[in-house]
């Protein structure tokens, strides 16, 4: 089954892939809970859209958006102008090799964007994995705080993780120590027809089949997230 293709999403799509977004919780209070915002130095890495970048930069003392496409961190900018904030600035840039001094953020997210480096059936996943860890480490300043999120199954109401990422979330807590927990990011609609629409654009039609077979508003999904203390 054709799958939408993800890369061409994040380079001509970024405002849809916007609306789809925008129909998940904000991951404010569980980012807090972990790491208080408050003042802080964040660099957000795969910022997209600015998801987590948007409701960070309000409390941050500063915040860096990198991600790999210039179109979504438009997006992004766009956002955070809109909001009246000074605070932030935006970067293309590659996970592997992060445009940022040593030492320099108290606190480094990341949501939904690490995976891609990180498929099983890519020969050179683990040393992409490797790669990213050093940068995120180097970066961070001592005590400062990492926190991934990742996919644990979209349409499924508890962890069904794809296979082709398992490896790397037990890579993630074995080998390089992060503490796993997840939550419930499910997406509200306002029509099925809208819930149609925006889950086939990004997870295709198995996911879309459902929602109209079910009538879903809710789409329930699941979210990882790793946490490490350097």
């Amino acid at each position: 089954m054709l799958q939408p293709n993800h890369p061409d999403i994040y380079k001509n799509k970024a405002e849809k892939y916007e609306r789809l977004i925008s129909k998940q919780p904000s991951l404010y209070d569980v980012i807090n809970k972990i790491k208080p915002i408050e003042n802080t130095d964040i660099i957000d890495l795969g910022a997209g859209t600015g998801r987590l970048t948007t409701v960070l930069a309000s409390q941050a003392k500063s915040i860096l958006a990198l991600d790999k496409s210039e179109s979504m961190l438009r997006v992004t900018a766009h956002k955070l102008k809109q909001a009246g904030l000074h605070n932030w600035r935006t970067q293309v840039a590659d996970h592997r090799a992060l445009p940022v001094d040593t030492d320099s953020a108290d606190l480094l997210v990341s949501g939904w964007s690490i995976g891609y480096l990180a498929n099983s059936t890519d020969s050179a996943w683990k040393n992409n994995i490797k790669h990213v860890m050093e940068e995120m480490k180097r970066v961070l300043r001592p005590g400062g705080t990492a926190i991934i999120f990742e996919t644990m199954g979209t349409g499924y109401e508890t962890p069904h993780p794809p296979v082709f990422l398992q490896d790397y979330y037990r890579l993630l807590e074995q080998d390089y120590g992060f503490s796993f927990s997840w939550i419930r990011l499910d997406y509200h609609f306002e029509s099925v027809d809208e819930a149609k629409d925006l889950t086939e654009f990004f997870f295709g039609k198995e996911v879309a089949d459902k929602v109209m077979s079910q009538s879903l508003l809710q789409v329930p999904e699941c979210a990882g997230v790793w946490t490490l203390q350097v």
